[in-house]
């Protein structure tokens, strides 16, 4: 099924709400904003999303929505080491305060660490229905752009069709008026109309374009059949519309013709359209 490249999906699992969002690029880049004590899940998640897709830069946001299970650490040798400064420093001073809980309990941030449990599971069940979501928002949208590319290749191949029927019209033109303007110079003189014939036969066959429009049904041919099959399309898309551009560009210059070069035109507008939507997708 056909993807677009922009999208949005987010999903929340246990601690974790994971949040993905790409948009266009021409191969596939991520990046992954993590906590930094959950590090180490950064490679997975890259390795999810790669698996899934092949074209578009994603930016994913991992955050933690709960403390999940906190887990009190006393360290136990700082304590004691605390402990007996203080110790020390009571009998120097000749104190009478006795040092008990309560006065190690004011030094919490340097003795006490907290440590929170997460569930991997959860983050990776996070990441993967983001990933879904994702991947549902750009088969919508890729659907719409291949059916708009659809709809233009129509167009596309209908002023083909236009210019394949005034072809022989403007070959015989040009052979016309190449033989009266000879006439008209050479209205007293003996010419040879033979030649006359020869060389305007010459002359239309430079301006030919029979082949550009044959390459044209061609590649829209292509075109339908690539967006009918398989979900990565995108760089052989844009490389036939490329292909698609030239030959109008070819029929513009080579036909001489006001009618003809008025259709190449209307090709091109269309071609622009179809380029400017197959960047979108995968």
């Amino acid at each position: 099924m056909k993807q677009s490249m922009t999208g949005f999906g987010s999903a929340g699992a246990g601690s974790f709400k994971v949040e993905i969002r790409s948009v266009n690029h021409r191969f596939l880049d991520i990046s992954v904003k993590i906590p930094q004590n959950l590090s180490q899940h950064e490679m997975p998640l890259r390795t999810m999303v790669r698996e899934r897709f092949s074209r578009g830069r994603f930016d994913i946001l991992v955050t933690v929505v709960n403390e999940g299970n906190l887990r009190v650490k006393i360290n136990r040798d700082l304590v004691r080491e605390l402990y007996e400064a203080l110790r020390v420093i009571k009998d120097e001073l000749s104190l009478s305060d006795s040092i008990g809980i309560q006065t190690l309990a004011g030094f919490r941030e340097l003795i006490l660490t907290e440590e929170v449990e997460y569930s991997a599971e959860s983050l990776y069940a996070a990441a993967g229905g983001a990933i879904e979501n994702l991947l549902a928002m750009r088969r919508r949208e890729g659907e719409a752009v291949a059916a708009d590319i659809r709809a233009r290749l129509e167009v596309l191949e209908g002023l083909n069709r236009e210019v394949i029927s005034l072809c022989p019209e403007v070959v015989s033109e040009k052979r016309k008026k190449l033989l009266e303007r000879f006439s008209g110079l050479f209205a007293e003189m003996r010419f040879d109309e033979n030649r006359v014939l020869q060389e305007a036969a010459l002359l239309a066959e430079k301006a030919d374009i029979t082949e550009e429009t044959t390459r044209i049904g061609s590649h829209i041919a292509q075109m339908k059949k690539i967006l009918s099959d398989g979900d990565t399309i995108g760089r052989k898309a844009e490389f036939l519309l490329q292909e698609l551009n030239r030959e109008a560009n070819t029929i513009a210059s080579k036909a001489d013709d006001f009618r003809i070069s008025a259709l190449a035109v209307e090709m091109k507008a269309e071609l622009e359209k179809m380029r400017e939507q197959a960047q979108n997708i995968q």
